[in-house]
């Protein structure tokens, strides 16, 4: 039978984009469908404008800190709508790079929401297209809790397109994206409330890096309210009025200028997508369920990135999806691995993380587990006088000598794990971090003289 294209994409987001040109350099005519502005979730409303306005935060600081080294004093005050404005032009410049990425590739794009008549029909718009190979890629979305007053909320979308910066805001959830919004605005001079429903932010991560960044956070003045469950949201006259119940009995009434459900949750955004005209199977939150190869219960249907809720990374997203392309299209069999994937969290102060947490390895190794801790003040911090520490550890299987996870807190851990993926992604072993030579004066060469 002939098709309209070899592979059509619904999404093109950072895996579909991904797989998408990939499976054109081997020669496949794509084509892919995309309601809203091309780059997906990362480019549009998460990494690349959330670093952006990281770094904003963090001018403050750096302000201060000069006078410890013999600058004078700088007085500054923060526009946002000219920091805002910049952040988006970024993104719109990103979104054209895009185009002309696809443009370059001979990938044809169709405006519109991607939905199947079956599983090799898809209509996006008033067109109708068939394609042998198809691939989902369509991410996921925030979600909003059923409470009273929910609709006065915004979510972790919004917040890059805010006229007027909050003086007061509360951030609802101890997830990354919450905690990461929470000191991003925090640097920025907001007041900041963050409720989360746990006894500490970021669940699932190592215990020791979620303290560190915990008290770090309370330190510079983001007000956590923590075993809290949020009752309800009013809007009034002195601004909008959030009621929690801490610790299953009191309540607390936080007022603020905007409410944002940044870590919530989000689920998988496959609800339109006219699946039940075929084979595809979701799980029971709404993901598509997929083997190694990313292939779903439809032979010629494939799907990857946060549609599927594995690893809801964008590198993992990319990798999955040229994998795939890679498999199907250019006759080289390879899956995904998903060992020792690393990630970081953009708070102040930074983490980052590869490998198994000290809970994880000690569940699966026992008492062959042994851990190396440090925690310093660095350098840079002496001569402005701030007791901002440093948090490096390792986690190592005593019997094989290798390291089975690195955790790290502090200024540049991202880059610096990023080089310590490596030597845990070959397995390599304490001696091996022992007989490395750090670079002396550094943070990074702690993880190759602990003891």
């Amino acid at each position: 039978m002939s098709y309209d294209f070899d592979l059509f994409v619904i999404g093109a987001g950072s895996g579909g984009i991904a797989t998408a040109r990939r499976a054109a350099e081997y020669g496949a005519k794509v084509g892919i469908a995309e309601f809203d502005r091309l780059g997906g979730t990362c480019v549009n409303r998460g990494c690349v404008p959330k670093k952006l306005m990281v770094y904003a935060s963090h001018f403050p600081d750096l302000f201060e800190d000069a006078e410890g080294y013999g600058w004078s004093a700088v007085k500054s005050s923060l526009d946002w709508q000219k920091m805002i404005t910049a952040v988006n032009n970024e993104v719109t410049r990103l979104n054209g790079i895009y185009q002309r990425m696809l443009d370059n590739s001979k990938v044809e794009v169709l405006e519109g929401y991607g939905k199947f008549i079956d599983a090799h029909t898809i209509v996006v718009g008033e067109s109708q297209v068939t394609a042998d190979k198809v691939l989902i890629a369509v991410g996921g979305y925030p979600i909003k809790p059923d409470i009273p007053g929910i609709e006065h909320a915004i979510t972790s979308d919004d917040i890059f397109h805010l006229q007027e910066q909050p003086q007061r805001i509360v951030i609802l959830g101890g997830g990354y994206i919450g905690s990461e919004f929470a000191c991003i605005l925090n640097g920025m001079g907001s007041e900041v409330t963050q409720v989360i429903r746990n006894e500490k932010i970021l669940r699932g991560f190592d215990e020791d890096l979620r303290t560190e960044i915990q008290q770090a956070m309370g330190n510079h003045g983001i007000k956590i309210l923590n075993n809290s469950q949020l009752i309800a949201i009013e809007k009034s006259d002195t601004g909008i009025k959030v009621t929690v119940r801490r610790d299953g009995e009191s309540e607390e009434t936080v007022v603020a200028d905007a409410v944002s459900l940044a870590a919530t949750g989000r689920k998988p955004n496959t609800q339109k997508l006219g699946l039940e005209n075929t084979k595809v199977q979701l799980d029971a939150e709404g993901a598509i369920i997929v083997d190694k190869y990313s292939r779903t219960n439809e032979e010629n249907i494939f799907a990857v990135g946060d549609c599927t809720d594995n690893i809801n990374l964008t590198p993992v997203a990319i990798n999955e999806g040229r994998a795939l392309a890679d498999t199907v299209f250019g006759n080289k069999s390879r899956t995904m691995s998903y060992e020792n994937v690393p990630t970081a969290i953009f708070t102040t102060p930074e983490a980052a993380t590869v490998g198994l947490t000290e809970a994880e390895a000690r569940e699966k190794y026992g008492d062959a587990v042994k851990v190396y801790r440090s925690r310093f003040r660095p350098m840079y911090y002496t001569l402005p006088g701030k007791d901002e520490k440093t948090m490096m550890k390792l986690v190592v299987d005593q019997n094989t000598d290798k390291v089975l996870g690195a955790h790290m807190v502090g200024t540049s851990a991202a880059e610096i794990i990023q080089g310590v993926a490596i030597a845990v992604k070959m397995g390599a072993t304490k001696a091996n971090f022992d007989a490395t030579v750090g670079i002396h004066p550094s943070s990074a060469e702690e993880f190759v003289t602990m003891r």
